[in-house]
């Protein structure tokens, strides 16, 4: 069992100095806009990812005016204290401890600790490119496995290199390619790796999604998902060959896992345009459940859950079904904020569940 006990915010985002306490297995957290609901979510979020999920820089999570932040949760794992420290220094440096234990590297801490999050910008994994769903699934296989975690940035650091030498090819007129070579050799290498994870993986999570859908949804809708890669129908190197021309003449590289993504087809038809956004909520809730599922199976206990707002423009039947499932199903710790206490209470009260209720 996985369950945070308490945690304290100093200068982080709209926090001076926040301690809060958390008595209960449900949490909801209530307040209006602007009070920083999504704030303390985010602050766990940090505990658990070393990072902040809303946003890429660390020093735009620092209070105005401040040149730092600290947070420190006090978690209880599988019975054994897990003191989590995350401090942002003046200097811009970010420093991480697990009991007192500083890490060397912040990549060792992802998985540790498992969360799966809501917010509702999470719809633009529906709506919007393919580097959004990209996120979603790396953000879940990072946690998983902590050599994917390690190719992915292998990958992606060779892939600026890359782009950056294309670039160069082209300002400086270049003709030799024997540098070319040397970073396509290494960019398929890593690549072949995170293709075979993924193309495994998603043949067993891309069921369980369409299973939630139809559960959320209340009724069995022609739902079809699909892996998308350009890896289906050749190899890497092969791939990176083929296109090196039109790379040289882009000066980008035009293909590889960085251009997967997840196809979602609603009555033959691209979801996007066809679903309402009851539909795009449902399917939104749908992957974020099955990564929840799938991170309690690897782990053997439920990860965190965090809720930001997720009552608006969901219809009641719906927001049932999402309850029963994340509060009545599964025994983890579940955090939900809301701008209406009174809503918040009616549907826990309606679930007979125990709950503490934290205002803002």
């Amino acid at each position: 069992m996985l369950q945070l006990n308490n945690i304290s915010l100093t200068q982080f985002k709209n926090y001076q100095h926040r301690q809060f306490s958390f008595t209960e297995r449900i949490v909801g957290i209530c307040g209006s806009n602007g009070v920083g609901k999504t704030n303390l979510l985010d602050a766990i979020y940090y505990c658990c990812f070393t990072k902040s999920y809303f946003t890429r820089s660390d020093s735009q999570n620092m209070l105005h005016g401040s040149a730092g932040f600290r947070i420190e949760g006090h978690f209880t794992l599988q019975n054994d204290p897990q003191k989590v420290v995350c401090i942002l220094r003046e200097t811009g440096r970010k420093e991480f401890s697990v009991n007192d234990e500083p890490y060397e590297k912040l990549a060792s801490h992802i998985g540790k600790l498992p969360c799966v999050i809501i917010a509702p910008d999470d719809v633009q994994i529906i709506t919007g490119g393919s580097e959004e769903r990209r996120r979603l699934l790396d953000a879940l296989l990072c946690q998983l496995d902590a050599r994917y975690l390690q190719q992915l940035m292998d990958y992606n650091k060779v892939l600026q290199q890359r782009n950056g030498f294309l670039k160069s090819m082209a300002e400086k007129r270049m003709t030799d390619y024997s540098l070319l070579d040397v970073y396509d050799e290494q960019l398929a290498r890593y690549g072949a790796f995170i293709y075979q994870k993924r193309n495994e993986f998603l043949q067993e999570f891309l069921p369980l999604v369409s299973k939630f859908y139809a559960q959320i949804a209340g009724q069995s809708e022609p739902l079809v998902l699909s892996y998308e890669s350009q890896l289906h129908d050749c190899s890497f190197p092969q791939l990176l060959h083929r296109l090196r021309q039109k790379d040289c003449m882009m000066q980008r590289t035009s293909g590889g896992i960085h251009r997967d993504d997840i196809n979602t087809r609603l009555n033959n038809q691209p979801f996007k345009s066809l679903a309402s956004q009851g539909q795009r909520k449902s399917l939104l809730f749908a992957m974020k459940l099955a990564e929840f599922d799938t991170l309690k199976q690897a782990k053997q206990f439920p990860p965190l859950l965090l809720l930001d707002d997720v009552f608006e423009k969901l219809d009641a039947d719906r927001m049932h079904n999402l309850l029963d499932h994340v509060c009545i199903k599964n025994a983890g710790q579940v955090f939900i904020t809301d701008t209406h206490p009174d809503r918040i209470r009616h549907h826990f009260d309606s679930l007979g569940m125990q709950y503490q209720l934290i205002s803002l």
